[in-house]
């Protein structure tokens, strides 16, 4: 199962590519697990650890410790597995900078003796990746298995859905061209034997003035064909009309949508007028989020006491997630006015029961 596991992770980029419905979900699932806020014991160290979640940098261009979740995340259900690592600066002694790994390059083997992981290439099993800082490799993995260790993608599966839906969207855009650019059949019947003497001159002249009517309109200019005798003109592939795909594009999306666990609506696909996230959708998703944040925490944690400890502070630290809301406004604000109603209600009794004691 891993080495079929590490010959898809080399598709699973490009399917993100091919179908947009899933580089859609993926995104809407690192958005969707929401914000945080490192949490540190003591006032001075809150201080340093905000100063160093908002200005870490991470990679080449990016900014901040919740950009490098975002990264990580990302890496993690793409591939089934995140490897990241945290840069110290040596001469001054902090940390400098966070960087995520592209995990296509490496495979993941636990170590017999330990059980730790260990980093081979991912075209040569047999040779051990030798880090100069191992200590400083953070690796997560996604659903891994005993058979699969080393984690298994969010999109394993798909290809195969991606490889029909991919073909269905090349034979519409095959037909449309097709119907797109018309072409005709102009026959010539010629209705005696007289005309018979000179159908290959009319034919010819038929057809040049036709090209040149053709032409004209491709510059804008309207003319008239103008034969003589029995002619028909017909659209070649007329009678064969478009194949209606709506049914299987739609099977197959659900699918996919159902393997990522994102409400078909959030993606903008209104399949329902009156569709909305109900109330055991959210709690689903809400679940699916919370397991990710549960991945995310312990690597987070590590960076920011790695953090702090080398910049003298020995604060526990512990990682404050934001409340996951998927609920509507107005279902919100409707609660709010029956909780205020509800507290009214019990207030004015409790002073009635008062004044009859």
């Amino acid at each position: 199962m891993c080495d079929k596991h590490s010959f898809e992770s080399g598709v699973y980029e490009s399917l993100r590519d091919r179908v947009p419905v899933i580089d859609a979900c993926i995104s809407k699932i690192v958005r969707l697990t929401g914000d945080f806020k490192a949490v540190a014991a003591t006032d001075r160290a809150q201080k340093k650890l905000d100063a160093f979640a908002s200005s870490v940098p991470v990679g080449i261009s990016g900014v901040s410790l919740g950009t490098f979740a975002d990264m990580y995340l990302d890496s993690l259900l793409t591939y089934g597995k995140s490897i990241g690592e945290y840069v110290v600066d040596d001469k001054a002694g902090m940390l400098a900078s966070l960087y995520v790994s592209d995990p296509t390059l490496f495979r993941v083997r636990p170590d017999a003796a330990t059980g730790s992981p260990v980093f081979v290439f991912s075209d040569d099993a047999k040779r051990i990746v030798r880090f100069t800082n191992p200590e400083r490799i953070l690796y997560t993995a996604l659903n891994p298995t005993p058979g699969c260790p080393e984690g298994r993608s969010l999109l394993r599966g798909l290809p195969v859905l991606a490889d029909i839906l991919t073909t269905i969207y090349s034979c519409i855009g095959n037909n449309f061209e097709r119907a797109g650019n018309l072409r005709y059949a102009v026959t010539y019947k010629p209705s005696s034997e007289a005309d018979m003497q000179y159908a290959p001159e009319r034919a010819k002249d038929m057809a040049k003035q036709w090209t040149d009517g053709m032409q004209s309109a491709k510059n804008g200019v309207m003319k008239d064909f103008l034969a003589v005798g029995d002619v028909d003109i017909k659209v070649i592939g007329a009678e064969s009309g478009l194949i209606d795909t709506q049914v299987p594009v739609r099977q197959i999306i659900e699918q996919m949508i159902s393997k990522l666990s994102i409400p078909p609506f959030l993606l903008g696909l209104n399949w329902s007028s009156t569709e909305r996230m109900a109330s055991q959708q959210a709690d689903i998703l809400t679940s699916e989020l919370e397991y990710y944040r549960r991945l995310l925490t312990p690597v987070l944690t590590r960076i920011c006491k790695t953090f702090l400890a080398l910049s003298g502070e020995n604060d526990e630290v512990y990682i404050e997630w934001a409340n996951i809301n998927l609920q509507d406004e107005e279902a919100l604000a409707r609660a709010r006015l029956y909780n205020a109603q509800a507290g009214e209600i019990e207030k004015r009794l409790k002073e009635e029961d008062n004044e009859k004691s």
